[in-house]
């Protein structure tokens, strides 16, 4: 159980690992995630959405950028290792059924969640308009699987690299200007993205939902620590979303406690860094 089956590096810090969880792949639904743990010695719980699945393989797939302790180690792991913990899938699945034209906008590694999304809205019937977003053409990825996917793909870069130059609020709002205005959105990415995306259609009154990725330990509810605010009630994103009305979420108040464990965070990264810089010195200098 949890053997990674499949590795590839899909950019610089991004990795896709294919893992055995029969029993998550045959019940997983677009828009939930699993709780990832490499050890029980008291190891850090993260969350990684589900990006894809194969019942038939019994297999998830999980797409990860290595920004912290726990994900580097993650990214250190080798196909044939086991990931030693996996819960799921969690989290109340993407509400999905035929409204119209759906545009579906993804920044950076907010990609891969959006994927299984994409496919969903797409096999129910909807026009779907896809926008992805990145700092440069390095860090894009699953374009080809996006392409495949979209009626239409838009792709903008920060510093104009690849597609158009500019944020994915832009086309996004040259689409909400249009008639007939999309159905629906759906924006997945970092939370300063999610948070204009909204505000982009807000004045438009065009639905959006976002999708948010915040501190999590048992992803069931208990700890309280994946709290926000969504039109002046609290909420789990555990339990109750990842999904939310965009238009209701306090991003600002998100913004603020995913920064609460920063300087605890970076310094497990560095030391996480240093460790595997020393094993793999001591590797290369083994006989």
């Amino acid at each position: 159980m949890n053997t990674i089956l499949k590795k590839t590096q899909l950019s610089d810090d991004v990795f896709l690992m294919r893992v055995a969880a029969p029993l998550i792949a045959e019940e997983r639904k677009p828009g939930q995630f699993v709780i990832v743990q490499i050890d029980s010695n008291f190891g850090e719980r993260i969350p990684l959405t589900i990006a894809d699945a194969d019942p038939q393989e019994g297999s998830i797939t999980l797409i990860f950028q290595a920004v912290g302790k726990t994900t580097l180690r993650l990214a250190a792991l080798k196909e044939g290792d086991r990931i030693e913990n996996l819960l799921g899938p969690l989290g109340r699945p993407t509400h999905i059924e035929k409204l119209g034209t759906v545009v579906c906008v993804g920044g950076g590694i907010g990609v891969a969640p959006l994927h299984p999304i994409a496919q969903g809205f797409k096999q129910a019937g909807n026009k779907v308009i896809i926008i992805m977003g990145a700092r440069n053409q390095k860090l894009l990825i699953l374009e080809q699987e996006m392409r495949a996917i979209a009626d239409e793909l838009i792709i903008c870069t920060d510093d104009g690299s690849y597609g158009r130059k500019g944020l994915v609020t832009e086309p996004l709002k040259e689409l909400c200007q249009q008639e007939p205005k999309p159905d629906f959105v759906v924006a997945i990415g970092p939370p300063i993205m999610m948070k204009f995306c909204a505000e982009t259609t807000r004045p438009f009154a065009v639905p959006t939902f976002v999708s948010l990725n915040t501190i999590m330990v048992d992803g069931t509810g208990m700890c309280g620590g994946c709290r926000v605010t969504v039109g002046a009630e609290t909420k789990f994103v555990c339990v109750d979303g990842p999904e939310f009305d965009g238009h209701k979420v306090d991003f600002d108040n998100m913004m603020k406690r995913l920064r609460s464990y920063k300087t605890l965070e970076d310094q497990a990264r560095h030391a996480c860094k240093l460790e595997q810089e020393i094993a793999q010195k001591q590797s290369e200098t083994q006989p």
